[in-house]
């Protein structure tokens, strides 16, 4: 990995981020000051009522019932869909003003500082573009898609693993730091793959999460996964083993999840779920999720600023992300940030923002399926005169809708990215689930380099380690030899009739 980090300068002062803070918290506070000041001389000196601008432009007059009033109703339903962000105890047109205000000057800030700040600041790594390393398979459609085995092979696998990778990531990162000794104790294939547009796959045009399912359906045919396999999913990730679930439920075996996302503006989620998941997260991810749901275009914009910049940053302010003490502990890492920055060089190989503009819109919107549907419940028969004969001239079976096999969660209880509450929110929808609370765990802790966690997630999910299958390689030569001598034998025994030497 080229380049390297320089010497840190530590200004004696406070950071800039922390003056800015203190500095948008008081100019917040003057604006709501002036804001009521200017509004009080306006309501006792402008609009009173017996005034000329009270008369011409007010509620009761001809430009406001034709003009005015419409326009604010039309920009209020606009709008209101950010209501929900605001305390409920405030007014939405005082607040919005007051955030006005506040968002230029901030805006204003962000702009001098970007142009004239000359504090010192680390000089970070640059992107290295390293040689094309993945194993392809041809799709249907002609795309490749690549993939990375680890593990046993496939003749000797007791069980089958296939993990999609999360958001900024790629088939490199599977289960960071999972050893091979591990899998081979417990006989297990792992087979992680680029999703399109990441690493060296090739980009779908029309993507969805169906078309997900059936990508890694492809896949687990093309390498020889034969039986049922378990799929991985990890936080973003989770979503297209969600789909798999809904979509492929007949090959799967199980699914193990790790701190499992949902889509936020999932309609069945209790106001309080969404509230407890909404207010563990930093206003700017609050602000990238609206984009992504909204506006996902403008993504790239930001895309283009961080990861995609040709320079290594801290994945916590690339994503806005708000982290424990032991996530962050985690992340200062060397063996992290070096397995992290490998991971992040080849998911953005490509260099194309659109894959992660996808990603980040798949998460927020229409999953065209349900986490219910999901639900393991019996079937209801149909109704009519066809299905009452039906059932009285068959025998009646028991027939069930939803996934069959086990699903395992695992969820750090400090967890900051995925909050507890999402879990919370899948348990309720989804009862069968088994729920593996981690207390003081957070998002990165129990899954990244964790030899004992490893052991325990394939036991629970595996039982004691068996080892891999035993086949027991025969030399064909030796096979062909036996059947010849076999065959002689045969002849020299046969009788042939009127033969004497041959008659008893």
């Amino acid at each position: 990995m080229s380049g390297a980090y320089s010497n840190v300068r530590v200004p004696e002062d406070l950071p800039l981020t922390d003056k800015a803070t203190e500095f948008m918290k008081a100019a917040a506070e003057i604006t709501v000051a002036l804001g009521k000041g200017c509004r009080d001389i306006v309501r006792q000196s402008v609009v009173r009522e017996d005034s000329y601008i009270a008369r011409k432009l007010g509620k009761g007059s001809y430009l406001w019932r034709n003009i005015g009033e419409p326009f604010c109703e039309r920009l209020g339903h606009n709008l209101s869909f950010f209501n929900q962000f605001l305390p409920e105890d405030k007014n939405p047109l005082h607040s919005w003003l007051v955030i006005f205000f506040v968002s230029l000057i901030a805006f204003s800030a962000l702009k001098i500082n970007t142009e004239q700040d000359t504090s010192p600041v680390l000089l970070m790594k640059k992107v290295y573009l390293h040689p094309p390393s993945a194993k392809l398979i041809v799709l249907p459609d002609g795309r490749y898609l690549a993939y990375k085995e680890q593990g046993v092979s496939a003749e000797r696998a007791r069980f089958s693993m296939i993990a999609p990778h999360t958001f900024l990531s790629s088939r490199l990162a599977g289960i960071p730091g999972l050893k091979a000794s591990l899998l081979e104790e417990f006989g297990i294939r792992l087979i992680t793959y680029d999703l399109p547009g990441f690493g060296e796959s090739d980009p779908h045009p029309k993507r969805n999460l169906e078309s997900s399912a059936i990508d890694m359906l492809i896949l687990a045919n093309a390498v020889g996964v034969n039986d049922k396999f378990w799929v991985v999913g990890y936080s973003s990730g989770s979503m297209h083993a969600w789909a798999a679930l809904r979509y492929i439920p007949d090959r799967l075996a199980g699914a193990a999840m790790f701190a499992p996302m949902v889509n936020p503006y999932d309609t069945i989620m209790t106001k309080e779920e969404r509230r407890g998941t909404w207010e563990k997260w930093t206003q700017k991810r609050k602000f990238m999720y609206i984009l992504a749901r909204r506006l996902p275009r403008f993504l790239a914009y930001f895309y283009h600023r961080s990861f995609l910049s040709g320079k290594h940053g801290q994945i916590d302010k690339w994503l806005s992300l708000s982290l424990g003490k032991r996530d962050r502990a985690l992340m200062e890492d060397p063996i992290y940030e070096e397995f992290w920055q490998r991971d992040v060089e080849e998911s953005i190989r490509q260099g194309n923002a659109k894959p992660f503009v996808e990603e980040a819109a798949l998460q927020v919107s229409n999953w065209g399926f349900s986490l219910a549907d999901l639900k393991l419940q019996k079937k209801q028969r149909g109704k009519g005169l066809l299905n009452w004969l039906k059932s009285m001239l068959t025998e009646a079976k028991e027939e069930y809708t939803g996934f069959l096999g086990p699903i395992h969660l695992w969820q750090g209880m400090d967890d900051r990215v995925v909050p507890p509450s999402m879990t919370d929110f899948v348990h309720r929808v989804l009862p069968g689930a088994a729920v593996h609370k981690l207390p003081y765990e957070g998002h990165f802790t129990y899954v990244y380099f964790c030899d004992e966690c490893h052991r325990q997630i394939f036991t629970t999910l595996f039982g004691t380690p068996q080892g891999p299958l035993n086949t027991i390689a025969i030399d064909q030569a030796l096979v062909e030899g036996d059947s010849r001598e076999q065959e002689e034998t045969e002849k020299q025994e046969e009788v042939i009739p009127g033969d004497p030497a041959k008659k008893s």
